[in-house]
This record gives C-alpha cells, sequence and structure tokens, in this order.
C-alpha cells in the first residue's frame, strides 16, 4: 500500500512516500481502507516527536481517518462493524496510507447522508470543540467565550456551537482580515487580530468593555498570556495546543487573585470511557449537523503524494477549516 513514513525527526521535509505492506489488525483491531485522511496541527508536531505522545521510528503520522471496514482480528471479528461500513476512526498513528489497523473502540459508523468530511470535521476537532464547551469550561448561559484560531479546524466548530452551546457572546480571533470575517460569518460576534498590541484590551473591547468567562487557547505564548489577562473573576483558560511551541507558565498567587482555572485538555483521554465521552458527544454533533448548527469549513485536499505541501501550508497559515489527504492521489 501507499503511505508517508518518517524515518527521521523533523519538518515536513520529513515526510517521504513509500510502499508498505497492509497492516494485519490485531485481536481488539479493525482493519480500514481509507478513503480520506484528516490532517490536524497535532500531526505537525507528530514528524517532531514533540507531541503529548512520544513516538518511535519509522513513523506513518496521522491520527484519524474515513473509510470503509475491510476486515476485523481474530477475536474482535469486525468489532461490531460490517465489511463495506462506512467509519471514522481515532488511530492516534497511521493515517496517512491507504490502509489501517485501528483500535475496534476508537472506530464509530457514520451516518446515512453524512460524507468523509463532515464526519472528520467533527471527529478530533469537533469533539474537541464540543469538550472544551461542556466539560473544562463547562460554559453556562449567557457567558462570553474567546475562541483562538476562529478560522481553523477546531476553532471554526467551536465559533459555530458558540450559541447553541449557550454562550451569550463569541469572540473570534484570526490573523487575516479574510479569516476574521471567516468567523464572523460562522456565527461569531466580534472578531479580534491577535497581533494586536494589547491584546487583553482588544479582547475586552470586543466584549464590550467587560471581562470574559472562558478561553479555549491553543497556541500558547503571547496569546495564553494575553487572553490571560482578559479572564473575569471565576474565568476559565482551557488550553487544549501549544501550536507556537511556546510553553507558559502561571503564578498561583495570580489565580488566587482573580479566583481563575487554568484547564488543560487532550482528547485522548476520553477514551478511558469512550461510549460516554466519544460516542455520545459525537452523536450529539451528528444531530446538531443535521439541523444545521455546524458545518465543515472545507480547508482544501491533498493527495498522499502532497503532504509535505499540506503541512507547509498548514504551519505557515495559509490554512483554513478541515484539511484532508486523499490516499489515491
Amino acid at each position: 500500500m501507499r503511505a508517508v513514513q518518517i524515518s527521521e525527526w523533523g519538518g515536513p521535509e520529513v515526510m517521504q512516500l513509500v510502499d508498505l505492506d497492509v497492516p494485519e489488525p490485531s485481536e481488539d483491531q479493525v482493519l480500514v481502507r481509507v478513503t480520506r485522511a484528516g490532517i490536524n496541527y497535532a500531526d505537525t508536531h507528530q514528524t517532531e516527536n514533540a507531541y503529548v505522545t512520544k513516538f518511535e521510528l519509522p513513523l506513518v503520522p496521522g491520527t484519524e481517518v474515513a473509510g470503509v471496514v475491510e476486515r476485523g482480528g481474530a477475536s474482535s471479528g469486525y468489532g461490531g462493524f460490517s465489511a463495506g461500513q462506512r467509519v471514522v476512526a481515532i488511530t492516534g498513528r497511521g493515517g496517512y496510507a491507504e490502509y489501517v489497523a485501528a483500535p475496534a473502540a476508537q472506530v464509530s459508523a457514520i451516518p446515512e447522508g453524512v460524507d468523509d468530511e463532515l464526519a472528520l470535521a467533527l471527529l478530533i476537532q469537533g469533539l474537541t470543540a464540543w469538550h472544551l464547551y461542556r466539560t473544562c469550561a463547562r460554559v453556562e448561559e449567557g457567558e462570553s467565550v474567546v475562541v483562538i484560531s476562529g478560522a481553523g479546524g477546531v476553532g471554526s466548530l467551536a465559533v459555530q456551537l458558540g450559541h447553541h452551546m449557550g454562550a451569550g457572546r463569541v469572540i473570534a480571533t484570526a490573523s487575516s482580515q479574510d479569516k476574521r470575517d471567516l468567523t464572523l460569518e460562522l456565527g461569531a460576534d466580534a472578531a479580534v487580530d491577535p497581533d494586536s498590541d494589547d491584546l487583553a484590551a482588544a479582547v475586552i473591547e470586543a466584549n464590550e468593555g467587560k471581562p470574559v468567562d472562558a478561553v479555549f487557547e491553543m497556541a500558547g505564548g503571547r496569546l495564553f498570556d494575553g487572553t490571560l489577562r482578559a479572564l473575569a473573576p471565576f474565568g476559565r483558560m482551557v488550553a487544549y495546543g501549544i501550536a507556537g511551541k511556546e510553553q507558559n507558565e502561571v503564578k498561583t498567587g495570580l489565580l488566587m487573585r482573580k479566583s481563575w482555572s487554568v484547564i488543560g485538555f487532550w482528547l485522548f483521554h476520553c477514551f478511558r470511557d469512550p461510549e460516554r465521552l466519544i460516542r455520545e458527544p459525537l452523536a450529539d454533533l451528528y444531530a446538531r449537523a443535521a439541523r444545521g448548527e455546524v458545518k465543515a469549513v472545507p480547508g482544501g485536499t491533498y493527495g498522499l503524494s502532497e503532504a509535505v505541501r499540506a503541512h507547509e501550508d498548514m504551519r505557515a497559515r495559509r490554512t483554513r477549516g478541515k484539511l484532508l489527504l486523499d490516499p489515491a492521489a
């Protein structure tokens, strides 16, 4: 099968298109023929071995796929799925390939009428956005929310979900005017330039002069510090990424003076209870999509042979929405 593999750590340039054997599913896995692989910013950390989980070489990157069930491991059968059934799977690795062996517990059926793009948009990124509201920040009716990188994969979904999840005012940051315009089209009440000289003041001004209740932050560095200072008493900062690769420190005295909470989130911890924390929220997202509350923001489809360019575009912030890889191209 065709796959993208890395044999040394580094930037996008270390990814190579190779031929590998089709993986043999273990007892608790399902073999999926991949029709589309999702591209996430976390994949760029995989190539550098700078992700939350550490990997070994050689590595096929890629954390999620949509495809068709081929067969299951010896004891799992088809893991509760049927041969030929359309599914999405969170793989953790191995997604940039024509076939992947995915843990059966991390596979979910795609409902009728949902295409691969929407299914993948709602998988890792949609589930992340859902948990930011419900599990982490626990946003209450009428509270204000700031979504960092509101035109990105998670951000574009978090912006759309905002008012439907009870937020009273949704403020997005985005790095260019066209991206800020997109966030407004998706439902943000205001859009802020993250490069503002005084980001905290800009966010407070966008919230009609009031500090904000929750921030969903995935960049780190000055964006974390700037938006933290914009929080109201009892405000919550949820950190779910470090795209800028600059980690932050927060003094406990500052948290006490403002009664602030700083919360970390990593989706893979949800697999401790996949039915409650993965499948039930995903079903809710599918229902919201059917009602028109949330949609995929197309970010473009790259061929498997264009994986290097896809990562370069993403790292240069030239992309928006959901990015896909076509293993047949």
